[in-house]
């Protein structure tokens, strides 16, 4: 299981000890990777820490910020173990909830979490239903939830797709080459819970930027 961090000292390390804790649990191997997307703050040197007083916990670091996508991408290359998760690293989610995931994963080649109730401000809720929308139209995609930050795949087979978004717009990807190669896709609901500390950059401007010109680089390629 590993998690996306940018400036995220605050969390970093009761994320990585609830996710410790919550694989323990199940009782089989498992490892956490803190991928940290070139923070400016203390996120790498409390990640490195955590990692070099647990050998199930491993740091990856970008020298500098390249974004959410490439920081899953990243995620995903480092992985391991047959199975792969991730969830974002700001403590919204609950890591012992990828037991739901586990649940639907043998029907499945990937599970993709929903979040039930979105503890998020009204206007990020409206801003997300309209870009679900338009890649609904643009791609014929239509989770539930298509940017939960929680989800579940077969490593093989999200290695397999050659994922190239650097932003926001990985969610899409992920979704659009998954339908493609014909992956089966379940969705489960799982709990969402206000940020307590820390700063969302999911509202930035520049991250809305990138994420519509990698849509358009996307959407042409396609075409």
């Amino acid at each position: 299981m590993f998690f996306p961090l940018f400036n995220e000292e605050a969390n970093v390390g009761s994320t990585a000890t609830r996710a410790v804790a919550a694989l323990e649990n199940l009782g089989c191997e498992f490892e956490v990777i803190l991928v940290n997307d070139g923070s400016a703050d203390r996120t790498r040197e409390i990640a490195e820490g955590i990692a070099s007083s647990d050998t199930r916990v491993r740091c990856v670091s970008h020298p500098q910020n390249r974004g959410y996508g490439a920081a899953l991408r990243t995620g995903f290359g480092s992985a391991k173990l047959d199975l792969v998760a991730f969830a974002d690293g700001d403590g919204q989610f609950d890591p012992a909830e990828i037991s739901l995931l586990l649940d639907a994963i043998d029907e499945n080649d990937r599970v993709i979490g929903y979040r039930i109730s979105r503890a998020d401000a009204w206007h990020r809720t409206l801003n997300a239903r309209a870009w679900s929308t338009l890649m609904g139209v643009l791609f014929g995609v239509w989770p539930k939830d298509l940017d939960c930050g929680f989800k579940l795949f077969r490593r093989e087979a999200v290695q397999s797709l050659e994922l190239e978004s650097d932003g926001a717009f990985i969610s899409t990807e992920l979704l659009a080459k998954a339908k493609k190669a014909g992956f089966r896709i379940g969705q489960i609901g799982v709990n969402h819970y206000p940020r307590a500390v820390g700063t969302s950059t999911g509202a930035n401007l520049l991250v809305i930027v990138k994420a519509f010109h990698e849509l358009l680089v996307y959407w042409r390629r396609l075409r």
